[in-house]
């Protein structure tokens, strides 16, 4: 079984005298991680266990309380509940679909970095995700060879300090923000050190199934650095959005940051014209911009996401007809070894 764990990121902090922890770790730490748990909180009918659990046994469920409270019972075609409910057909083999869809194992130079792209570098600042979502094409990434200790992160960082080319750091994972503040306060305060950098961007899912991440401490050291801020959300339905997810979008917006959205064309999820124009109108009400729509990475197990390419592009045009411009996001394909995302 995979597993990506909290209890990883517990090394990069130093000894310190026990306190409580804050509110969203305590929510990550209590998540459901058993199968049957989330399919009898739900009211799945019986038949749905074994296939769970065989995807389970793949890779783990991981749902915090918040995300599951937006979902509705007795209905297991809840767009919410399909994104992180395992299911047997993952163990199924598919052709073309595999471990590594993006061969980012290619382009790792230090422990931690993933360096794809002219002028940006990716950091695996966290292993752990606060959901995890069946569909990711990290789903069989060794996190354990890129989890760097604070001494490591320095080697790391020294890629960055040599290559004045890079003005981009983006923080990624698992989920960057599933770290301690502590430790995100130390990586930022180095990162914005690096005279040529101008920008962060953080990648992250849990302002959305944790909102209560969004808390002071995060605020703290957001507000603290010289870069300009992006918040990049990981949104793929509309009523992913609650009051308390569009509170957090709020006070992320007012420290500056700036708020866009990437979202994953899903089989079952988002694959209809209404949905995709509800999530758009819902995400600028709550001052999150649409960026980009992604087909589905053929990561291994997730094969039952995909949607056809040319229905894709179908489902923008679609989108084009029916909303202004700066609510379409970018339908794209991630290609190994392209300079950049691939417009479809």
């Amino acid at each position: 079984m995979i597993t990506r764990s909290p209890d990883l990121l517990q090394r990069h902090d130093e000894a310190r005298p026990l306190a409580p922890p804050p509110a969203w770790q305590a929510q990550l730490a209590g998540a459901i991680r058993d199968p049957a748990e989330l399919c009898r909180r739900l009211g799945l009918n019986e038949a749905w266990r074994p296939g769970a659990e065989a995807g389970h046994a793949l890779f783990e469920v991981r749902v915090p309380e918040a995300f599951l409270s937006r979902m509705r019972p007795n209905d297991p075609a809840d767009p919410l509940l399909r994104q992180v409910l395992p299911l047997g057909e993952e163990a199924l083999p598919t052709p073309g679909y595999v471990n590594d869809p993006l061969e980012e194992a290619a382009h790792t130079p230090a422990r931690g970095l993933i360096h794809k792209y002219a002028g940006r570098v990716l950091l695996i600042t966290s292993p752990a995700c606060a959901v995890n979502c069946r569909y990711c094409f990290r789903r069989h990434f060794p996190y354990g060879d890129n989890s760097p200790s604070r001494a490591q992160w320095e080697a790391t960082l020294d890629h960055l300090r040599s290559d004045p080319t890079i003005v981009e750091a983006i923080l990624s994972g698992g989920d960057p923000l599933a770290a301690s503040d502590r430790q995100l306060a130390w990586l930022v305060e180095r990162l914005g050190a690096i005279p040529h950098l101008k920008r962060l961007r953080i990648h992250t899912r849990l302002p959305v199934v944790i909102p209560d991440r969004v808390d002071d401490a995060l605020l703290e050291w957001l507000g603290a650095t010289r870069l300009q801020t992006v918040v990049v959300l990981h949104i793929n339905h509309a009523n992913e959005i609650d009051d308390a997810v569009a509170d957090a979008c709020e006070r992320l917006k007012a420290a500056g940051v700036t708020l866009l959205n990437q979202s994953v064309l899903l089989r079952g999820v988002n694959d209809r014209v209404d949905a995709l124009a509800a999530l758009s109108e819902r995400l600028f009400e709550a001052g999150v911009l649409p960026y980009y729509l992604h087909v589905l990475d053929p990561v291994a197990g997730a094969a039952h996401f995909d949607v056809p390419d040319e229905e894709a592009r179908g489902l923008v045009a679609g989108l084009r007809d029916m909303l202004p411009g700066f609510l379409v996001p970018k339908l794209v394909r991630e290609i190994p070894g392209g300079a950049s995302k691939t417009p479809l």
